[in-house]
Formats: C-alpha cells, sequence, structure tokens
C-alpha cells in the first residue's frame, strides 16, 4: 500500500506543478523536478509519515526501477533519431560536433580545476579534478527530449540536436573511463591499463553489439503481431529486456565484460528504425504509453536531488566553478565546431545552449567515483550539486534556446484538445 500511495502522490504532485507552472510558460520537466522535492526527504518528508513523501534519499533509491525503466525509453527514442537517410546528410557535422563540444568540456572544467586545486591542494585533489573533467562530458537527454516534444520543436537545430545529444554519451563513457584510470592512477600511484583502455572499450564494443542484435530481433518479432496494441507492447518488452540484459556484468580474467543500458537501447532503436518501415507510427505509440512513467522519472529525480551539499562552502566554490566551465565549455565548443562544420547561423549560437542539462548519466559516473574513497565523495557530492543546478534551470534555458532559434514556433496544444484533433484526423 505504501509503495503505491507513495507513487500515486508522486504522480499526482508532477501533474498539478506542472498545471501551476504553465502560467509562466516553464517546461514541464522543471514542474515535476520541483514537485519532486517538494514531496522529497527535505520538504514534505521531513514529516516522517511512510508513503506520504520521501522520508529519505534510501527511500527514493527503492523507486530506481522506474528511472532504469524510463532512460531505456529515453535511450531507444534517441537511437531512433539515427536514421541512415538523415545521417547520409548530417552524419559528419554530429560525430564532429558531439565529440569537439563534449572534448572541449573536459579540457575547460579540468584546467579550471586544477588552479582550484593547488589554490586549496588540502581540500580538493588533482584526482577530483581530473574526474570531474571527464564528468563534464555528460548530458542528460530525458530532459532535452522531453523539452522538444512538449513543444513540439522541428527544424535544423532540433534535428541536430537530438543525435548529438545521444552520442554525447558514448563519447563521455570512453573520456570518463580513461579520466578515471588516471585518476586511480594519482590516489594509488599505480596504472590498471585494463580499467584505462581495455574495459571502457570492451562495454562500448559489447553494449553497440548486444544493442544490435536486439534491434534485429525486435524487428523479427514485430513482424507476428499486427495490432497497434500489440505492437505497441512488444516494443515495451524489449526495451525492458535490454534495460534488463544491460544489468549482467561478468568478469573474464582481468577483463570486466559490461554494458551501458543507454547505448545499448540507443542502439536498439537505431537498427530497429533502420529497418521497420512503420517505425515512427510506433515511435508515436509508445510516448503515449511511457508518458506516465517519464513523469514518475523526473518527480523521483527531483526528490533524489541532495540539498546536504549546501552544507560545505569549499563544495559549492567548487560546484560554482564546474557549472560555469562546464558551461563555457559546451558553449564554445558546440559553437566551433558548428562554426567548422558550415552550421546555419541559428545553430552555432544556440545548440551549446541546449546541450547544459546534467542528471544520469553524470550520477552514474560520480557513483563509480565513489571507489575512490574520501576523494569520491567529494566528487559525488559536486556532481549532486551540479545536478541540481543544471536540471532546475537547463530545461528551461533549452527552451528559450529553441524559442529564439526559431523552432518553437507556436504554444503547445493541451492534451485533451490534441487528443480531439487526433480523432478527427482518424475518422476523417
Amino acid at each position: 500500500m505504501q509503495t503505491l500511495l507513495a507513487l500515486s502522490i508522486a504522480m499526482l504532485a508532477g501533474l498539478l506543478m506542472s498545471r501551476l507552472t504553465k502560467i509562466w510558460n516553464l517546461p514541464a520537466v522543471t514542474a515535476y523536478l520541483v514537485a519532486g522535492i517538494l514531496i522529497g526527504p527535505y520538504v514534505l518528508g521531513r514529516l516522517g509519515v511512510a508513503g506520504i513523501g520521501f522520508v529519505s534519499s534510501e527511500d527514493v533509491a527503492r523507486y530506481n526501477i522506474i528511472s532504469d525503466a524510463a532512460l531505456g525509453f529515453i535511450a531507444f527514442a534517441m537511437g531512433s533519431e539515427f536514421r541512415l537517410e538523415d545521417l547520409r546528410h548530417m552524419g559528419k557535422k554530429v560525430v564532429t560536433i558531439a565529440v569537439f563540444q563534449a572534448l572541449a568540456a573536459t579540457i575547460f572544467v579540468d584546467i579550471a580545476l586544477s588552479v582550484v586545486h593547488f589554490l586549496m591542494p588540502d581540500r580538493f585533489p588533482l584526482s577530483a579534478a581530473i574526474t570531474l573533467g571527464a564528468i563534464a562530458t555528460a548530458t542528460a537527454p530525458a530532459a532535452t527530449l522531453m523539452v522538444v516534444k512538449q513543444y513540439k520543436a522541428d527544424g535544423p537545430l532540433t534535428r541536430l540536436l537530438l543525435p548529438i545529444v545521444a552520442l554525447d554519451d558514448v563519447v563521455g563513457l570512453v573520456v570518463f573511463a580513461v579520466s578515471f584510470g588516471i585518476a586511480k592512477a594519482l590516489e594509488h600511484g599505480t596504472v590498471d591499463l585494463v580499467s584505462v583502455i581495455v574495459n571502457p572499450l570492451v562495454e562500448v564494443v559489447a553494449s553497440l553489439a548486444l544493442g544490435s542484435l536486439l534491434g534485429y530481433l525486435f524487428h523479427f518479432a514485430e513482424q507476428f503481431f499486427l495490432s497497434r496494441s500489440k505492437r505497441m507492447s512488444i516494443s515495451v518488452t524489449f526495451v525492458f529486456l535490454a534495460v534488463a540484459l544491460s544489468m549482467i556484468e561478468v568478469k573474464i580474467g582481468p577483463v570486466t565484460l559490461g554494458f551501458s543500458s543507454l547505448l545499448v537501447c540507443m542502439m536498439m532503436g537505431t537498427v530497429f528504425c533502420n529497418l521497420c518501415a512503420f517505425s515512427a507510427e510506433l515511435m508515436d505509440l509508445m510516448d503515449r504509453w511511457s508518458g506516465s512513467i517519464m513523469v514518475l522519472f523526473f518527480v523521483l529525480s527531483g526528490a533524489g536531488l541532495e540539498f546536504a551539499v549546501f552544507h560545505d562552502w569549499a563544495i559549492i566554490l567548487v560546484g560554482v566553478v564546474y557549472i560555469l566551465f562546464r558551461s563555457l565549455g559546451k558553449i564554445e565548443g558546440a559553437k566551433f565546431a558548428a562554426h567548422m562544420t558550415h552550421c546555419e547561423p541559428q545553430i552555432q549560437k544556440y545548440l551549446g545552449i541546449t546541450l547544459l542539462p546534467q542528471a544520469g548519466v553524470s550520477l552514474g559516473m560520480s557513483l563509480t567515483a565513489m571507489s575512490l574513497g574520501p576523494t569520491g565523495v567529494v566528487i559525488r557530492n559536486i556532481a549532486l550539486f551540479a545536478v541540481l543546478v543544471y536540471e532546475l534551470i537547463g530545461p528551461l534555458m533549452t527552451r528559450i534556446a529553441l524559442e529564439r532559434a526559431g523552432e518553437i514556433s507556436e504554444k503547445p496544444i493541451p492534451p485533451r484538445q490534441q487528443a480531439k484533433l487526433d480523432a478527427k484526423k482518424a475518422k476523417g
């Protein structure tokens, strides 16, 4: 009863807050995150009543299965943006910008935080600076995709943005693996080549291979079902299957065979959407089915934000430096790469701003960094502080950037009105 009560309250809080924030024309993502904060451990959870608000971070973590599933649907949707006919026209641009802006963010943050290390070496170790530089690469695909869908954004910037956000996490995983290996060497005085080079390459290759296999099997299975409801059900089944298989981890001697659920689901979406003739219609059906999961995902994300990081002035100082220089690296890196690949002026000007949101992947990286002991705790707290800021202002910045780029031409149609329009189209 407590579980169902907590989820129903979370859903209701998110939906009510989205109606309230609509007055200020804020993105729904921001509304869900604020709702999560209000029913989280630092507000409603203070009452200590189980089921009515989340009383602790551990209480929020009980619902991680919802977050895992939601990220699977998000990655699958992002993968569908890698259609061969589109990649033939802008594949070079996507790869160049994705790699360049990610590396620019890493370099900017590494340099800035290295300076902070030399100013206060006792409070902030160099290994933390290097690790946070790698975490800076990650972008939150969930927030970006949600804003694009809510405002029905479309245009050159939007069409370039979605595949870049998807590819960004591939680059981020590789950069993080190398940087984290260097950080561990600084902490322990030994260099582990397997951790630095082999494991990240194995994870990327294995994830892409598993995603490709599942994408082909998905397409094969879909042909046996003709009704829209059955096709939607088998689609949901394969996303759940991909997320579940991604949790497998096998040790083969010194090498760890693991998978990234984001990469697996993204590759499955890419393969499926390039093989299936009616994939666009199916993606629309899945969007409607997964809408409730997305609301819960963002509300739970808001509830899981840690305000305890504000207790340490050093964390706030380093966090502010991290946010400023990561933002500068993303914006300037994207601008330079877009100019280099001869993109339209509005892409050069606004693309970097749309890449600012940061959440799930960066928190996963910071969780891995906890193995560094006390240094890992510092990294985790700074990452939590940055996510808190980015998740609250990032979706709004993305909306403003898309609006100024001329890709949000009108206000979003209310769901009830949209349903009526869809019904009329279906009849006639």
